[in-house]
């Protein structure tokens, strides 16, 4: 009886409910105010369907489940504009979030999270063709924060002008960012692009485009708060992580790792960082955290300034740089390209210096046939 009477005022109000084939219900909303009123009215198992037109942000959704959140048609997507979030999931299983764009928030563009249960992870959440522009834009302000979830996949993607992270994952697991496009903007703080710390584990970020996308452009790792950690007692702040087959454009370097037990970098295009081409680093030191270590960086094609760059790597105190792994890597200074060998930690073999990878000025990939088969021999989803 309670739902009928729910489902009565929604189409008083305006609000197109229909049954949906999985057995839950899909609701359409046209306008800011039916849009806050469906969402008072949530249930498991909604399709909310919002159509073309601008909204306000500071949308909050709790504890509700199976829920998809999209646009009426994906090549009109409603614009969430300001508030802190645009958007705020808390508690919600098996979300799905598409098609809509955000912009102008003085927080974070999406915020995600566990509702603070540390050891209860937020299983299954999708974000798919969402924008999100403008975020912040000084200070610790991300585009998508992502805090306690197990199973998040994002996916084609854009984030352009953000305060702290484009994308900031903490205690994330079992992650897939692919196809995104990260761009910074004049006048955002823009520390860094994807981060994961707080321990993460288990994540891929693949054919993905960033832009000067930050100081650090990828981080994986960081220091975090021993109370942000998830599950708690966690002792590293990230691990497995796999950054492959991305362009990677600008920033102070292509990749920093903080912390960081074990990843891999490979077969990405990293074009003119301005300090460093890679960063070693160690933020969280306490006792039973590993060193940052076990990164393997091969496969990759690497162009630069000679005359900008301070060092290939960045090495920080309480390190262990000897375990990386150099191979197969393609350097090229474009300004000196008798002097593009680099001076590489750990084991280095079969790296290539000195001829030109030809990179499309428009694309930034390889057009030296050498060069493009060897990105390519990574194991990736599809091409660049």
């Amino acid at each position: 009886m309670k739902q009928a009477c729910i489902l009565i005022w929604l189409a008083l109000a305006g609000v197109v409910v229909a049954a949906a084939a999985e057995g839950g219900r899909v609701v359409e909303v046209g306008n800011d105010t039916d849009l806050r009123q469906a969402l008072a009215a949530l249930k498991n198992g909604t399709t909310l369907k919002i159509a073309p037109g601008q909204y306000r942000g500071g949308l909050m959704v709790r504890g509700v489940r199976h829920l998809v959140i999209e646009a009426v048609d994906a090549d009109q997507p409603p614009e969430f504009v300001g508030g802190t979030n645009a958007w705020h999931f808390s508690r919600c299983d098996d979300l799905v979030i598409r098609h809509l764009v955000c912009r102008a928030q003085t927080g974070n563009g999406l915020n995600i999270d566990d509702g603070g249960e540390m050891d209860n992870p937020v299983r299954a959440v999708r974000i798919e063709g969402v924008t999100v522009l403008k975020t912040g834009p000084w200070g610790n302000f991300d585009g998508i924060k992502c805090s306690g979830l197990d199973g998040l996949v994002i996916e084609d993607s854009r984030i352009e002008g953000w305060g702290g992270q484009a994308i900031d994952l903490v205690g994330c697991r079992n992650v897939v960012i692919r196809r995104c496009r990260i761009v910074g903007r004049d006048g955002f703080s823009q520390t860094t692009g994807p981060q994961f710390k707080g321990g993460c584990e288990d994540v891929l970020i693949e054919n993905c485009v960033l832009i000067d996308a930050g100081q650090r452009p990828i981080h994986a790792g960081g220091s975090t708060g021993l109370d942000y950690f998830r599950p708690p007692g966690a002792n590293f702040e990230a691990r497995r992580i796999t950054i492959r087959r991305n362009v990677i454009v600008g920033g102070d370097c292509a990749a920093a790792f903080t912390g960081v037990d074990g990843a891999v970098f490979e077969g990405n295009v990293v074009v003119n960082p301005t300090r460093w081409v890679f960063r070693i680093l160690q933020e969280t030191r306490l006792d039973g955290f590993p060193p940052c270590r076990d990164v393997i960086v091969r496969d990759n094609v690497i162009v630069f300034h000679r005359s900008t760059l301070r060092t290939e790597v960045n090495i920080g105190d309480g390190t262990v740089p000897e375990t990386f792994r150099f191979e197969n890597n393609w350097w090229f200074a474009h300004d000196s390209p008798e002097h593009s060998r680099p001076t590489l930690p750990g084991q280095v073999t079969g790296e290539i210096h000195g001829r030109d990878p030809q990179l499309d000025p428009d694309t930034f990939l390889p057009q030296n046939p050498d060069a493009l088969r060897l990105i390519r021999r990574s194991s990736g989803n599809g091409d660049l």
